[in-house]
């Protein structure tokens, strides 16, 4: 299948409605993840997910549902775009997916410095491209993307100060 790639306004705006539901997450009483899958034409929205709790992340919780709903072909193509880069757990579902591309505004190392040594977000400093290139596919990776990553963090600095 011959990917295209998303150009940066459509990157902005798969970001920035990744991160109404990282609201929304929240509003819900969540961490503040969002994710959702885009179509290969970089402008449907296939799935929505906010984060569930420490173990049900976003991505994954989303790339799961996406292998049941979605054949690895019909994957391959598409893109899951997350608010924060996506953890070790999340990105090994995303390659085991089989969605071939990820988008993201925040890279983890930036989440770190937000929450510290935080009991409900032991973060581990593991880059996704790194756990990408372990792999056997060529999953692209886009982020983090400097225009979002602040409003992104914000979000995550007013949460994790009141935890």
């Amino acid at each position: 299948m011959n990917r295209t790639e998303p150009t940066p306004a459509q990157v902005a705006a798969l970001l920035q409605r990744a991160q109404a539901i990282a609201q929304q997450a929240l509003d819900a009483g969540h961490h503040p993840f969002g994710a959702l899958l885009a179509a290969p034409d970089h402008e449907t929205v296939l799935m929505e997910q906010g984060n569930v709790d420490g173990v049900n992340h976003a991505e994954a919780v989303l790339a799961r549902e996406a292998a049941a709903r979605y054949t690895p072909e019909q994957l391959w193509g598409c893109t899951l775009v997350t608010t924060v880069e996506p953890c070790a757990m999340c990105a090994g579902t995303q390659y085991w997916a089989h969605i071939g591309r990820v988008v993201y505004g925040l890279e983890e190392r930036a989440l770190l410095a937000i929450t510290g040594n935080h009991a409900e977000n032991p973060t581990l400093d593991l880059p996704c491209r790194e756990i990408f290139a372990r792999g056997q596919k060529d999953v692209r990776v886009i982020g983090p993307v400097p225009e979002l990553a602040e409003t992104i963090a914000a979000l995550h600095r007013r949460f994790w100060s009141a935890r």
